[in-house]
């Protein structure tokens, strides 16, 4: 099965922010929060709220993913070293990132293009329309929920569809 057939996003390997080969099949039985995230945005102290609901919901199975991506108004123009050095200094992250990656045109990754078929609240699906834009995913590595960049990750919405899954 080619990626971009694949039916859930544990089909999925792309490399880490480290440059080290990853499956996202590693999160099979996880409840994921999957958001493309950048270091010169507006919306960039969300990383301080994705921070917390990784701490606060980890022990019981959930893990945020990060996939910087520089295609909005190029906000996250650094290197892995750049941005691992940015989250872990001004927001102390310690959830997974990944490389670089495009999450909508004609070199979307595989991992957006499923990702983006599923519908927000008001039923919209398609392109993710900035950064921090997040995918809820369920244990078994299929979208559940979808929220716009502009919701925040401790939104009562996020964290009750998150305990919810758990």
């Amino acid at each position: 099965m080619s990626q971009t057939q694949a039916r859930s996003i544990h089909d999925i390997e792309l490399p880490t922010l480290g440059g080290q080969p990853a499956s996202l099949s590693a999160y099979a039985g996880k409840v994921v929060l999957a958001v493309n995230t950048a270091s010169r945005c507006g919306l960039t102290p969300q990383y301080g709220g994705l921070q917390a609901l990784q701490d606060r919901y980890s022990p019981q199975g959930f893990t945020v993913l990060g996939f910087p991506c520089n295609q909005f108004f190029r906000q996250e123009p650094g290197n892995a070293e750049e941005i691992q050095s940015f989250c872990s200094n001004k927001y102390g992250v310690t959830f997974p990132l990944f490389a670089k990656l495009d999450v909508k045109g004609a070199k979307q990754h595989p991992l957006y293009a499923i990702l983006s078929e599923f519908a927000d609240d008001a039923g919209k699906a398609g392109n993710v329309t900035w950064n921090f834009e997040k995918f809820l995913v369920g244990k078994d590595g299929r979208v559940v929920r979808r929220f716009r960049p502009k919701v925040v990750p401790g939104d009562p919405i996020v964290t009750s569809a998150i305990e919810s899954l758990l």
